[in-house]
Formats: structure tokens, sequence, C-alpha cells
């Protein structure tokens, strides 16, 4: 579904994406060939750069506090609402039950995030652990709805088929409804069991006859995948680990969607036991070094491949550039500060659009790449781009500021002219400093004194650093399970680029955001209205998305086999983009008072 506000007159200056596949996949090519002459081979931890921004994608997990419901009380009302709730949504799915979802999709207010904001300025108290309880699970029942229907749906809401009754029309469910029902049934049998294991004495396909064989067996698989997370969270490791077998007698890297995401979790539930157990020998500092250096700048076929396949990168990509362009139309020296250049693909789509504005050519278009790892390869990008701007006559100019650490990022670490509009590009990587906040806090003030017309900030639209282990495990389940659920549609089930984006990155984004806790766990994203928040405490406003950038983010959606699964949503002034109702990313604009 695509939702956009209104598509008017279009700005004077936009984004030509006619056949421009051609032109980045060109660019794509000439950088890869320069890297490996760097390299000397390919290296198997490549980048997955834009393809949803490994930054975004192996990481696609890590986080900031979530409120801790620690009173007694509150848990114990949850817990006896918890089941009738779950069993009334599936009969329908929001009837009885649509204030509940209503006010979990609906923005909390500013008090809600403190102590979100607190983490992200360095302030909040050390992580303390939710107990658990089925409470827990109210996750199960309002996580896959999070991006609001739109007005013509929600009148019909009432009307809705559960997912058994679609299931019985030949409708193939989705990862996510597999997960929800899965996940309503765990509830229902948990109560009823002797033990870990006798809650499988219930035959699925009875319960739920419309189901197909192979549904019916993933459903078994959730439920068992749930059950060794619970007996993970209360230390029950001997029955933990009987589970985790259990899974890893169906799950499998190479089987389908379900029975990868589950390989991967299950995997990461025995190394949570090793290292509660005092098992685990392995170094997070280097396997976080190695991340870290492979997820700089580079770039392959396989991220080429999940470029031209999802929809997730050119969208935010498209939307980003062309609210860039309508903040610098009337300037003749552009100045942009990328602080996570990659590849530099997104400029090639900037450059086209100036290349294009013959009554007002610009004198200058300056780059700044800001950055911590690999220098070279910075180079590489910058030498990419030369020649991409020299093909279309485009002035350019490439800089390259290289810090040891971004907490001795100053003013004048950027050469900026007087007479240069300066415009800010920040992809998935504000992120990668919530474990540091010192770092985002001075980036921050060395960004409000540099006065950009402009800043675009694209984050993963995710919060799974609960200190509830358990919130945390349903939390990244639903997000990896859409991911996993795109790449089924998109790509072929054999495709050497899935395997490997699945096997390196999100292996390693789930097993870090499941298996490890406090300073290990060095992966974190937050929702945007967590950076709602946080910004307005440094001064900032957030500007509208135009109409030029929504008319974008909709063309391109549209040039995808399966672009009907892929949300755009208002979210306030921003986008959220999604994939079957889980959201994915959030694109959102910024300026300084």
């Amino acid at each position: 579904m695509v939702i956009c506000p209104g598509i008017g007159t279009m700005a004077n200056v936009s984004i030509s994406n006619d056949n421009f596949t051609d032109f980045q996949g060109d660019h794509l090519k000439g950088y890869e060939r320069n890297e490996l002459v760097i390299n000397g081979v390919e290296d198997p931890w490549f980048e997955l750069e834009d393809c949803t921004d490994i930054d975004s994608v192996y990481s696609i997990c890590g986080l900031i506090n979530e409120e801790n419901t620690s009173n007694e009380q509150v848990t114990t009302n949850l817990l006896e609402d918890q089941q009738q709730s779950i069993s009334n949504w599936m009969q329908s799915q929001f009837s009885n039950n649509t204030d509940q979802i209503k006010s979990s999709i609906e923005a909390p207010k500013d008090d809600d995030f403190q102590p979100q904001v607190l983490e992200l300025i360095g302030h909040s108290s050390s992580e303390k652990p939710n107990p658990f309880s089925l409470a827990s699970f109210e996750l199960l029942n309002n996580y896959g709805r999070l991006i609001k229907k739109s007005s013509e749906e929600n009148l019909n809401i009432s009307n809705a088929l559960s997912y058994e009754a679609r299931a019985c029309n030949n409708h193939k469910l989705s990862m996510e409804e597999i997960l929800m029902v899965a996940g309503e049934r765990y509830i229902q049998y948990s109560t009823q069991r002797l033990d870990g294991l006798s809650m499988f004495i219930h035959p699925y396909g009875s319960a739920l006859s419309g189901l197909s064989i192979e549904e019916t067996r993933d459903m078994e698989l959730v439920h068992l995948l749930l059950a060794a997370a619970e007996e993970v969270n209360n230390q029950q490791f001997h029955l933990a680990s009987k589970l985790i077998s259990r899974c890893m007698w169906v799950a499998s890297e190479s089987g389908n969607p379900v029975q990868r995401l589950s390989f991967y979790f299950a995997k990461s539930l025995e190394e949570r036991i090793d290292r509660s157990t005092g098992r685990y020998t392995c170094t997070d500092e280097d396997r976080h070094l190695k991340c870290i250096k492979t997820m700089a700048l580079g770039t392959n076929s396989a991220f080429l491949t999940c470029h031209q396949l999802l929809p997730f990168s050119q969208v935010m990509q498209f939307a980003g550039i062309q609210t860039i362009l309508e903040h610098v139309k009337s300037a003749k020296k552009i100045h942009l500060i990328d602080f996570n250049i990659r590849s530099g693909i997104q400029w090639t789509v900037l450059m086209q659009a100036l290349a294009e504005k013959g009554d007002s050519p610009i004198k200058l278009l300056k780059i700044t790449a800001v950055g911590s790892t690999e220098k070279e390869k910075f180079e590489v990008t910058g030498n990419t781009l030369h020649s991409f701007a020299k093909s279309l006559g485009v002035p350019f100019s490439f800089d390259v500021v290289f810090l040891s650490d971004m907490k001795d990022f100053k003013k004048e670490s950027v050469n900026i002219e007087a007479d240069e509009t300066v415009a800010v590009y920040c992809n998935t990587v504000l992120r990668t400093m919530i474990p540091k906040p010192d770092c985002l806090e001075n980036l921050m003030k060395v960004v409000r004194s540099i006065g950009p017309t402009v800043i675009v900030i694209g984050e993963v639209e995710a919060n799974h650093n609960s200190p509830s282990f358990l919130n945390r495990f349903i939390e990244t389940l639903f997000f990896y399970g859409a991911f996993f659920d795109c790449f089924e549609d998109c790509m072929d089930r054999d495709s050497p680029c899935r395997r490997t984006i699945e096997g390196v990155y999100f292996g390693e984004g789930i097993r870090n955001i499941v298996a490890a806790e406090g300073k290990e766990r060095f992966t974190r994203n937050v929702k945007l209205q967590v950076w709602r928040a946080f910004f307005a405490r440094l001064g900032m406003v957030e500007e509208e998305l135009s109409e030029s950038a929504w008319y974008q983010a909709n063309l391109i959606v549209k040039k995808f086999a399966q672009g009907s699964c892929c949300n755009l949503h208002k979210d306030g002034k921003g986008l959220i983009i999604g994939w079957k109702g889980t959201p994915i990313h959030s694109l959102s604009i910024w300026k300084f008072l």
C-alpha cells in the first residue's frame, strides 16, 4: 500500500529518475572495480550499503532503553488481560481491541521518551531487565500494525477477516501473520502445559484447519522458538537447549523464510546460553572491529543486486535528494556534508538533476565526506564521483575529513566558503553514536555552528533496546521477519546475494541483539519519535517532507514488481517506509532555529 498526502505542482528543481538505474549501475560497477584493486580480492564481509543500509541492516538491531514497567501490579493487570485481548484480536484484527491498538500506534507524549532521550545524551541509568511475564507477549498483539491504516481501511476494520479465515480462503499468510498466529497460540497453550515440551501435544492442524502443511509447520517452529526464548529468559538453560535442538531439526539457513529466520534466532539463543554459562570464548571487540571495517564504504555485486531489487534504499535516496535540491535550488555553490557516504551513489542522483538544470547552471558542487574508518575507500568514492561529475559536466570537488574519533570533529574540520550553501546528509549514522553520547552531542553542536540550510536524516525505524530480553526478542523477530519476507518476494531463494546478506549481516545482527547485553550490544536504533524528542532539546525544528519528495518516493515504489508490499506512511512531517505493515526506515527533514 502506498499513501501519498497529495501531489501538487512540482518544485522548480526535481529528479528525473527515468532510466536512472543504468546510471547507478554503471557507477557502482566502476566503484566495485576500484575497490577490488584496493583489497586485492573481494572481501566476503562486503558492505550492504544502501540496500537497506548495512548499518541499518547489519545492526538493524541494537538500541535505546524502552519504557521499563517494573510495577508488579501493572504487570499483573497486563497478564490478566493479555490472553483475552489477543484472542479477540485474532477473531477480527481490530474489533473489540481498537482502542488498545490505536494507543500503540499513536506517538506517545514527550515524557514517555524521557529514558530514551536521557540515554541519547548520556544520562541514563544502567539497564535493569524486567522480570518476565506473559505480558511481554502483548507486543504480539500490536506489533505488526504500527504503520497506520489509510482512512478508507479504518472504516472497514470491524469487517476485517481474521488470519485463520483468510487462510481458509486460500490466502497465503505473510511472515508477520504467521508470527502473529503462532504467538497467539503460544499464549493459549502456555497456560496449559506441565513442562516446556507438553504444549506441543496441541495439534495445530485441527485448530487451524485452513492452513497449508507448510504454514502449520512454520507456526510450530515459531512456537518452539518462543518457548525456547522464554526458558532462556527464565535461565532454564537445560530445557531451553532441548527446545532449541527441536528448532534446529526443522530450521535451515536454506529453507523457507520462517525456517531461515528461526535458524538464526535459534543459533543466537544458543550463544546467549553459552554467554550465561561461561562457555562463550569469542571476543566481541574483535568481532565489532571487523564489522566496523567492512561496514564503512564497501560495495559489490551483492549490494548492487539488493539496491536494484529492494525498494527501501532508493525510496530514501530519491526523497532525500529531492529535498536537498529544493533547499539549494537557487545556490550557485553547493556544499554537501555527508557523514556516511559509503559508495556515494546517492550523489549521482543529485548530479544528474543539477546537470539537467540548464537555465541556471551551478558554479561548484562540493562534497565533504566525514568518517573515521578506511580512509582509502573515501578516496575511491571521491575518484568515482569525480568521473561521474565530469561525464555530466558538473563542476565538482571532493574533500575528506578523516578522524580517529568522531568526538574530535570540529567546525574547522570542514572547509566552508562564505558563498556556499550547505546541506547535511546523515543516513543511518546517528544510531551508531548512541553508545557514545559525547560523540553524538558534539556532532550536533558542530553541525549547528556550521549553519546548514537543511539536514536530511534517514534512520532505522526500530526500537530493540528494551531492558526486557523477551520484549527485545519479539520486536527483533518481527523486524527481521519483515526482511526475510521481503527477500522471499523480491529475490530468488537460491540467490547468492540473499544467502550472503542473511548469513553475514542478518545473522550477525540477530546474534548481537539476542545474545549480547550491555556494552557488548554495540549496535543501536531508536524510533523517529525518540529522535524528535532529542532534536527538540537541541533547538532543532522538523520540516514537512514536500509533495515533490513524496512524489519521488511513490514513483520509486511503483517501479518495483512487489511495490504494493512497500508501505509509505506519513508520520507527522516525516516518512516511514515499511514492508507489509512493519516499519523499516524513517526519513525526516530538520534545521536549527
